[in-house]
């Protein structure tokens, strides 16, 4: 094990990381911040791969107050209302930043502002984008900015475990792993930074970068740090099917929902008339996947298992130059969305539940902070499109602004030698046969089938039996002495981090006896008065899940002030209901 020090450990490569590292660099130039990546730098995480764009309030007639309103009623009325707020209000000096200091270059209109286009559950146009190609030139300008400001990047290294000071009061580094070396890296830092995306990867169809696997939330979970409304696991509706390609559940954005697309059944039916004849296809991810979910399950669904997403009527040249990306994505796997409708499914997406921070990013244990999917209560029940990329590059500037403010507060301290060694020992060399490569296909179809766009009781109580049968397998799994490179060492440890999430997943949605937003209870499948609660985990001295309710604060909108019309996105138009309900 080689010992190491710095000033801030960040964990993860997306872009609140790269942001943090960036912000905490321009505060002060003197501290010592290292960046550790589990997959290369610049093209890991999900950031790079965002279509939609950036949701900013910059128009005249937008406002602070239209955007906030919309994230509330798209969540549910269960977001964090101060970390919503903090959302919408610092987005456009982060878009300002971001061209002007950082060279990112955004859609224009011709009078030479930045265009902004609909995406779903919006009641203005505000969503920043450079074509379907925004996350690509987001990280590629936060990537120059690490590497001129000379921040150490560590590749391919993974976290492992949190490490505590010797009386066990707060975080001062963590025990990492480097892949290719198999070398165990004991790393002390005054303070950790956990943005390493959430574990969409859990489900048999998703789009995130598989290098994801929970591992912050893993990690924070057995640290001790308090988490919310993990039940709140957003399924975006337009997953492209690529038969058994790793490709499938790849997203077709909702800007071609927004510009006009238009979702059929096998049968050639525009069935979101069946679910929000108001909204149609513009309606909110949680109902449109739920949606397309049902008609699948009725029976109405392609041969392939989806449904289908017509473009056609839109145009060849719009869409080249509205969504090159996607287009040469669905030619290459034989699909002209020009000149056919292409099959699509639902897709595990984004993880809105997350460890419980304040408007700072820090966690319930001193020294530790987290951004982006590691973190929830910003979106709520629901996540808006253009806000998932909003949050990681807002909270991960405020994350790198608020170590370094907090630091003076934080001696440096070394993190306890017994610590380390327990946490090692769990690699250490031991015989077994069992296949983690076949479990997490196992684990993929459990969480899909039990815990994923439609739940119950009994769906809920067959994942915890799964579950548990899963992770005794796990056990089965032999550690090689050598740990160079050893992709089935990494699956096992991918494994324990996604069954530790799927069971706060599975702990919160039992609590949960409502629909709302993206949690759909069969058995409940109403959203209740009472439901205004978020939920609350925590691991309890004996290892296991303690679980809590506790009402929404309502610090700056109370329900009444969300009832009433809603615009829809470039319609004239309006559906005179509360956006809220998530009944179908």
């Amino acid at each position: 094990m080689r010992h190491e020090a710095c000033d801030i450990l960040i964990l993860g490569g997306g872009g609140a990381a790269l942001y943090a590292a960036i912000r905490a660099r321009d505060a002060d130039p003197a501290l010592k911040i290292v960046v550790a990546s589990k997959g290369l730098f610049g093209k890991s995480g999900c950031t790079r791969m965002v279509q939609g764009g950036y949701n900013v309030v910059l128009h005249p007639d937008d406002s602070f107050d239209q955007h906030f309103d919309d994230t509330l009623r798209g969540g549910g009325l269960i977001n964090d209302q101060e970390l919503a707020w903090t959302l919408v209000t610092q987005a456009p000096d982060r878009i300002i930043e971001l061209e002007n200091r950082f060279g990112c270059y955004f859609d224009r209109n011709a009078d030479g502002t930045i265009h902004q286009r609909a995406l779903a559950g919006q009641s203005f146009n505000r969503t920043v984008h450079r074509a379907d190609l925004t996350g690509i030139e987001l990280m590629s300008r936060l990537s120059e900015q690490v590497m001129v400001r000379d921040i150490r990047v560590m590749n391919e290294v993974r976290g492992v475990d949190l490490l505590f000071d010797e009386r066990h009061e707060r975080v001062c580094g963590a025990l990492l792993l480097e892949a290719h070396a198999g070398e165990l890296v004991r790393m002390a830092a005054r303070a950790v930074l956990l943005a390493t995306g959430g574990a969409a990867p859990l489900y048999r169809i998703t789009p995130a970068s598989l290098e994801k696997s929970g591992d912050g939330l893993a990690m924070g979970f057995r640290a001790g740090a308090e988490f919310v409304d993990m039940e709140m696991m957003q399924f975006h509706p337009t997953g492209l099917i690529a038969g058994d390609s790793v490709m499938t559940g790849v997203v077709l954005e909702e800007g071609l929902r927004g510009a006009g697309g238009h979702l059929l059944n096998a049968q050639g039916e525009r069935y979101m008339a069946r679910y929000d004849p108001a909204k149609m296809e513009r309606s909110t991810r949680d109902r449109v996947s739920r949606s397309g979910y049902m008609e699948i399950r009725a029976g109405r669904g392609t041969p392939q298992g989806g449904v289908l997403l017509d473009v056609r009527h839109l145009g060849k040249e719009f869409l080249l130059k509205s969504s090159p990306g996607m287009y040469k994505r669905c030619l290459s796997i034989g699909y002209d969305m020009a000149t056919e409708p292409i099959p699509v499914t639902p897709t595990a997406h984004f993880q809105m539940g997350g460890m419980r921070i304040d408007t700072e990013c820090r966690t319930t244990i001193p020294g530790l902070y987290a951004a982006g999917e590691d973190a929830g209560g910003v979106h709520g029940a629901n996540r808006l499109g253009g806000n998932g990329v909003a949050e990681s590059i807002v909270f991960g500037a405020v994350a790198g602004d608020a170590m370094v403010r907090h630091l003076p507060e934080s001696a440096a301290a070394a993190p306890s030698a017994a610590e380390s060694a327990r946490i090692a020992a769990r690699l250490e060399a031991r015989a077994g046969d069992a296949n983690p490569f076949t479990l997490r296909r196992d684990l993929g179809a459990v969480a899909w089938d039990r815990l994923g766009i439609i739940r119950s009781a009994e769906s809920l109580g067959v994942a915890a039996s799964e579950l548990d049968r899963i992770e005794e397998a796990l056990g089965g799994v032999g550690i090689p002495a050598d740990r160079a490179g050893n992709a089935a060492l990494h699956e096992r440890i991918n494994l324990e981090n996604l069954v530790g999430v799927a069971r706060l997943i599975q702990a919160s949605a039992l609590l949960r006896k409502e629909s709302r937003g993206s949690h759909y209870r069969e058995d409940f499948p109403e959203t209740s008065a009472d439901g205004l609660f978020n939920t609350f985990l925590s691991r309890a001295p004996d290892g296991s899940i303690a679980a809590a309710r506790r009402p929404v604060k309502f610090t700056r909108r109370r329900p009444e002030d969300l009832q009433g019309d809603t615009v829809i996105p470039g319609d004239k138009a309006k559906a005179v209901a509360p956006a809220f309900t998530s009944e179908i």
